[in-house]
C-alpha cells in the first residue's frame, strides 16, 4: 500500500521541499558551491523555519545511505524522487551532497541574505496566497469567468475567507517593498500564475498597488440601525 500522508511527512516531507526547489532548475551543485536552486531553498527556510535545515539534511543522508528496495517499491512503500536532470548512478551521490551543504549552512551560518526571489519554487513559497489569487483568478480563462479585472477581484475578496484576504494583502505590501524594476514585477506575476496582462493602463506594480488598496480597505456592512444605511 501506499504511504500515508503522515508516513510521507514523517520520512520525506522535507526532502520533497528540497527537491521541489528544483523544478525548472539545473541540479549543477558542486562541492565549493551550492546549486541557485539550493540557495533559494536555504534563503527561504533560513527566514521562515530554520528548525526544518536539520530535517532536510536528515531524510536526504538517510534516502542516501537507505534508498527503496524491490519490496518497498513493489509495495509503493517509497518516495519517488522527481527527475531532476542527472543520471541515476549520480542521484544518490548527489542527495548526500545536498545534505552535506546544508550541514554546512547550519553549523558555519552560512545564511544566505534576504533578496528577491529568484527561482519559481522560491515566488511561490514566499507569496503562498498571491499565487493562490494569481493562479486562480487571473489565469487564461479569467475574460471568460469575469467582465474584467475588477469583477475578478471582488470575486476573490467576497467568496474568500477575511483571513485569507488579510494575508493576500499583507504579501501584497511585502513584494511591493522590494521595490523591484518593472520588468522583474512582470515576471513576478508569471511566476505566480498570472496568465493575463495586469489592467490597462497600469504597469505591474500599478496594478499591484491598485489591488492591495482595494483588498486593504474594510468592507462595508450594512444592517438595520446602522448609520449610513443605503436608503
Amino acid at each position: 500500500m501506499a504511504l500515508t500522508p503522515l508516513e510521507h511527512d514523517r520520512r520525506y516531507g522535507e526532502l520533497d521541499q528540497v527537491l521541489r526547489a528544483y523544478a525548472g532548475q539545473p541540479a549543477d551543485d558542486t562541492e565549493e558551491k551550492p546549486s541557485a536552486a539550493l540557495t533559494a531553498y536555504l534563503r527561504h527556510t533560513w527566514h521562515t523555519r530554520p528548525w526544518a535545515l536539520a530535517i532536510a539534511e536528515t531524510q536526504l543522508r538517510e534516502y542516501a545511505r537507505n534508498p527503496p528496495g524491490r519490496l518497498r517499491v513493489r509495495l509503493g512503500e517509497f518516495y519517488a524522487l522527481p527527475d531532476v536532470g542527472l543520471p541515476d548512478a549520480e542521484i544518490l551521490d548527489w542527495l548526500t551532497l545536498l545534505a552535506d551543504h546544508i550541514k554546512r549552512s547550519v553549523e558555519e551560518s552560512l545564511v544566505p541574505p534576504p533578496a528577491a526571489p529568484a527561482t519559481h519554487w522560491e515566488w511561490n513559497a514566499r507569496f503562498p496566497e498571491l499565487g493562490q489569487f494569481l493562479g486562480g483568478w487571473f489565469s487564461q480563462d479569467m475574460p471568460d469567468e469575469f467582465d474584467d479585472h475588477d469583477a475578478a477581484v471582488d470575486d476573490y475578496r467576497t467568496t474568500t475567507d477575511p483571513h485569507l484576504v488579510a494575508r493576500l494583502a499583507g504579501e501584497l505590501r511585502e513584494l511591493l517593498a522590494l521595490e523591484l524594476e518593472e520588468s522583474d514585477y512582470a515576471l513576478a506575476v508569471a511566476e505566480l500564475g498570472m496568465e493575463v496582462d495586469v489592467l490597462a493602463p497600469y504597469s505591474p506594480s500599478g496594478w499591484l498597488t491598485l489591488v492591495a488598496g482595494r483588498l486593504g480597505a474594510p468592507r462595508a456592512e450594512y444592517g438595520p440601525g446602522t448609520q449610513g444605511d443605503p436608503p
